[in-house]
């Protein structure tokens, strides 16, 4: 649990200072990722956001190997709070009662979903079928990009309303949801004897591979959104995705069994089911369309 909360503070100040950041640099893009590492790592401010999200990456590893995946999902998103309140104060964000009460919803689905678990029954997974791993996360990763590069193809048009960055969150969200799963797996190997065969068996295994896809697109694409869109919105809609996928994939993934309970079962499904229509039903503009200059009336002479 401390862990967990440590994490939470981690991520959501890491985010927080990569954003400030990023606000005062010149516009950075996906298709330059090269110039857009030059700009972020000329920036101590980003450095230190960066280091922070790493350390929170160290802490979720201590998470995974005691925690239920689904539990620790339900801990993780608690962090929402904490990041409403720093983009408020350093960041000048201010949120809509909309998103608000959005972000109220989401923590009370994940609170069903903690309520679902129980300490006596619920067991924390180990290990998955590499298949199995493949099969869920390939899918999963196109699907990021895909998203992703759709919603950098709307942004592009002229009279566009400016995005608030739901598409964004969810691209990223399921990367980081991918990326999430590759530490849970990572988390199975760490070991204090016979360290050598638990590293050539991680090498082995398809988690560093991941993890590696994961980060270096996961990187360039956050950053990129980041700039364009409030931290207040896009990493509640990126959590939200993260934490669900995880939760509900992880669990089958890694062999940790649903409730058995009528009433335990019920939240578990309720709480997913709440958690997908408030990310659906989120807004998907700021403000309103710029509307078009009309064309000014030459004046002639006679």
């Amino acid at each position: 649990m401390a862990a967990a909360l440590l994490a939470n503070v981690l991520y959501s100040t890491g985010f927080v200072l990569e954003k400030r950041a990023l606000t005062s640099m010149p516009s950075v893009s996906v298709r330059n990722p090269a110039r857009l590492l030059r700009q972020v790592l000329g920036s101590p401010l980003w450095i230190g956001g960066s280091l922070a999200l790493a350390a929170g990456f160290g802490a979720q590893l201590a998470v995974y190997r005691t925690l239920p995946i689904a539990a620790a999902q339900g801990i993780f998103v608690s962090g929402l709070v904490l990041l409403l309140l720093l983009s408020s104060v350093l960041l000048g964000e201010q949120t809509s009662g909309r998103e608000r009460y959005a972000v109220g919803a989401i923590l009370l689905a994940l609170l069903m979903v903690v309520l679902s678990l129980s300490e006596n029954s619920d067991t924390v997974g180990h290990g998955a079928p590499a298949p199995l791993v493949f099969t869920v996360c390939l899918p999963s990763l196109a699907a990021g990009v895909w998203l992703y590069a759709t919603a950098e193809r709307r942004a592009k048009h002229r009279h566009r309303m400016p995005t608030a960055g739901v598409e964004y969150g969810v691209a990223v969200g399921l990367l980081y949801g991918v990326s999430s799963l590759a530490i849970k797996g990572v988390s199975s190997y760490l070991t204090t004897e016979g360290i050598g065969g638990a590293l050539v068996d991680l090498l082995r295994s398809p988690y560093p591979y991941l993890l590696l896809f994961t980060g270096a697109f996961g990187l360039v694409m956050s950053q990129a959104a980041l700039q364009r869109c409030r931290a207040s919105l896009i990493v509640p809609v990126c959590t939200t995705v993260t934490s669900l996928f995880t939760a509900v994939l992880g669990t089958l993934a890694f062999g940790e069994a649903l409730p058995h309970e009528p009433v335990r079962l019920a939240l578990r499904i309720a709480g997913t089911v709440l958690a997908v229509c408030v990310l659906l039903a989120m807004p998907k503009h700021d403000g309103t369309a710029p509307r078009p200059t009309p064309p000014t009336k030459e004046l002639t002479s006679g």
